[in-house]
């Protein structure tokens, strides 16, 4: 048996969530996700400020603290924490190991060659045309204003990191999943096509990408019931070599692990569940049985796979002009009614200044922002409301001029305004995401693999 803890789900989680990881209980890999399609992105731009840049950043002071029980029990860590960057990153916990003491003890193994940016246009002049997923538009068509470009690799690069005793490795855009199923085809010798055994690799995987989603966090089914939330117990794969495993946490933590709780998290993100798609097998969903063992334990077996698809997926992030979102909050009595009526007097504001947009969109947070218009007029009694409206456009300079007209509603507009939140509204760059496909042999032979001594 294989255990792969969770440490993080997103980029922003849970700092402590690693650490408990480590001290609460035996585990042999802890496995941290920082990546979404967004995330990608805002590296990119971090990074075009400082060449420096371009990770997540929390990681290496996470890692001075967690290197010394690390090399003591011998736990070894896979993330995608390299962002766009990932060599910046392995030196930084490299640095980070020489802090904590552990020179000569550990090896920080990354993978490069999943980002594209400096290899785009001669993949385009090649015949890759990187067509949207969604429209069937050519890359070509908004090439100019491309911030990034990331192929999503699969086990291959961290099963050759492992085996050439990296403690530590970091990637780049590597398949969330991908985190907790290599270790288990590296402990347990499964071969690529053995597509079932890496199929449920994968499943386990998606259970343990996002945290304590499959742990009783953001639970839908009896929330109210979760224990201790304030000390969850972030998700732990128990791997057997027959495919079959375990989803717990370490006893004595908050939270819950039940049949339920694993449910939701399956239908996370699912798509189509005959066909879950990663680089290396395409997982059917319908395939999976849980059993409900108790004590915070609950089996999944009976997983089946199919071959890989001969492409790999590309994460795309492109400048789409500009906005700004700004908000007032209305009090009772008629809340709603007073910032109704504020919306129409800086829409008439907007239009007599000539400021054109592409979308401009008005908001009322506690009676329609959650689950978009809704019929028919607010309650009269409802306590308060934010007034939360926005534009977007490819105009900054208009952009810009929006920011300064919401603080003047305060004094010329409807009574009782309580609260101006955050001040003056941010001009903010919008990146948008454009979803591509790309044969793998464009992308596979430029990996590569470097392990770093501390």
């Amino acid at each position: 048996m294989v255990r792969i803890a969770s440490g993080q789900g997103f980029w922003g989680d849970d700092l402590e969530a690693p650490v408990r990881q480590v001290e609460q209980g035996p585990i042999d890999y802890l496995m941290l996700d920082y990546l979404a399609e967004v995330t990608m992105s805002i590296m990119q731009k971090q990074r075009a400020r400082d060449p420096g840049a371009g990770f997540a950043r929390d990681f290496v002071p996470l890692m001075e603290r967690l290197f010394p029980p690390l090399v003591e029990k011998s736990i070894r860590i896979v993330t995608n924490a390299g962002g766009v960057n990932p060599r910046g990153c392995a030196e930084a916990v490299v640095e980070a190991g020489r802090t904590a003491g552990v020179d000569g003890r550990a090896s920080v193994g990354m993978v490069t060659g999943d980002d594209l940016m400096d290899r785009l246009d001669s993949l385009l002049s090649e015949g890759h045309e990187l067509r949207n997923m969604d429209t069937d538009e050519p890359l070509s068509t908004i090439r100019d204003r491309v911030q990034s470009a990331n192929a999503y690799i699969g086990a291959a690069p961290i099963l050759k990191a492992l085996e050439q005793g990296a403690d530590v490795i970091v990637t780049g855009r590597s398949t969330d999943t991908a985190l907790t199923y290599a270790p288990m085809m590296h402990e347990f010798g499964w071969s690529a096509d053995d597509y079932d055994r890496v199929a449920a690799g994968v499943v386990a995987g998606h259970i343990n990408e996002c945290g304590a989603q499959c742990t009783g966090g953001n639970c839908l089914i009896d929330w109210w019931t979760v224990p201790d939330l304030d000390r969850v117990g972030f998700p732990i794969i128990e791997a057997r070599a027959d495919g079959e495993f375990v989803v717990t946490k370490h006893d004595g933590t908050g939270g819950r692990v039940t049949r339920a709780t694993v449910s939701e998290q399956i239908v996370y993100e699912m798509g189509d569940p005959t066909n879950y798609i990663t680089p290396d097998v395409i997982a059917d969903f319908t395939t999976i049985q849980l059993t409900d063992e108790g004590d915070d334990r609950v089996r999944v077996h009976g997983v089946r796979g199919k071959s890989a698809t001969d492409f790999l997926k590309v994460s795309i992030a492109y400048s789409d002009g500009y906005k700004a979102v700004g908000t007032l909050t209305y009090a009772w009595p008629d809340a709603a009614a007073k910032a109704r009526r504020a919306a129409q007097v800086l829409r008439k504001r907007l239009d007599r200044l000539g400021l054109e947009f592409d979308d401009t969109r008005t908001e009322l947070v506690g009676w329609d922002s959650t689950h978009g218009f809704l019929a028919g007029e607010p309650p009269a009694d409802l306590p308060e409301v934010q007034l939360r409206i926005g534009v977007r456009g490819h105009d900054r300079a208009a952009v810009e001029r929006f920011t300064r007209e919401i603080a003047p509603l305060i004094l010329t507009g409807p009574p009782s305004v309580t609260g101006f939140a955050g001040g003056r509204p941010r001009t903010q760059e919008i990146m948008a995401y454009w979803p591509a496909l790309i044969r793998r042999e464009a992308v596979e032979p430029h990996l590569s693999v470097e392990v770093l001594p501390v």
